[in-house]
């Protein structure tokens, strides 16, 4: 008589075993698990500031204790109607379209030279060049600039030494951009505004210009277009996705900023500093809380016509 064989019992799956045998077999919950953390964290701080920001817009502030008032008014939305307020929203909007057009024209020769026809070692120092800037502080840039603008800076001296200073000083006298030194006017913050910046519209630039297919450029060639009609009929169409992704960059960071125009350039206000005084200075809240939502519904709008443009497909 034979004796039955008892097989063992099997083994109790442990808990990190059947959560994972659960994420492998339903790929959607580990989708879900490894967005969750970054959307809540996104969801929670930055949706969640906006909308306190929209709240205190539409508080208003006690002139007599300076304490907010949380009841529903729309005075901070009217007092931006006043023409002061109207015209650094224009010269806001006007300097970052300056930047971004002069950006645009400074960064498409240098990208389309790496992405078409450096190699090697001088690729790479190319990258380097235009990378190298990023790698130093914001404010030591800022601050060396200050000092070739100044009056006794560098430019002075070499535009004395090339007897050209008659341009710098025919440029400070003009009424709109001038002043008594590059760094106290507004062409000396449009410079160092182009000089922060620039380095975000030739990289977009770059990266679309080299996924053109070079049989586009050979084949208009071959159909009889000059450098000239290629340039505009095949290479900047396709490389336009970059272009607008590019001045996403450049649009966005000169309506926000705030400490180039409060270092370089005159008393000329920009939203950046306008929403700066009125909360840490005045401390007006309210105001500054509607003043802000001004560059995030220009860049909004600005953002959906770039997406127009195909901006998105380049980043």
């Amino acid at each position: 008589m034979s004796a039955a064989l008892t097989l063992p019992p099997p083994p109790v799956a442990g808990l990190r075993r059947r959560v994972s045998d659960l994420l492998y077999t339903r790929r959607g919950l580990l989708l879900l698990a490894l967005l969750a953390p970054p959307l809540l964290w996104f969801g929670v701080i930055y949706l969640g500031s906006l909308f306190a920001l929209l709240a205190n817009a539409f508080f208003g502030l006690d002139d007599f204790t300076g304490q907010v008032v949380r009841e529903f008014t729309l005075k901070n939305f009217v007092e931006m109607t006043r023409p002061s307020n109207l015209d650094v929203v224009v010269r806001s909007v006007t300097m970052a379209i300056a930047v971004t057009l002069t950006c645009g024209v400074l960064a498409f020769p240098l990208a389309y030279y790496m992405a078409r026809h450096a190699s090697g070692a001088t690729k790479a120092m190319l990258y380097i060049a235009v990378m190298l800037p990023l790698w130093s502080s914001y404010l030591v840039r800022l601050y060396a600039w200050k000092l070739l603008l100044a009056k006794e800076g560098a430019i002075s001296w070499l535009a004395d030494q090339a007897h050209a200073h008659w341009i710098i000083d025919a440029l400070l006298s003009l009424p709109s951009i001038g002043g008594p030194s590059l760094s106290f006017s507004t062409l000396g913050t449009f410079i160092v505004f182009v000089y922060m910046w620039l380095p975000f519209m030739i990289l977009p630039v770059q990266a679309a210009i080299e996924r053109i297919p070079g049989s586009y450029i050979e084949a208009s060639g071959d159909l009889g277009a000059g450098a000239g009609l290629t340039l505009r009929k095949v290479i900047l169409p396709l490389a336009l996705p970059g272009i607008a992704a590019g001045s996403i960059f450049t649009f966005s960071l000169t309506l926000g900023d705030y400490i180039i125009p409060q270092v370089i350039g005159d008393s000329t206000n920009y939203i950046g500093q306008v929403v700066y005084k009125q909360q840490g200075v005045a401390g007006n809240v309210p105001f500054a809380a509607a003043f802000s939502l001004v560059p995030i519904v220009v860049v909004g709008v600005y953002l959906w016509f770039a997406k127009r443009l195909g901006a998105f497909d380049a980043l």
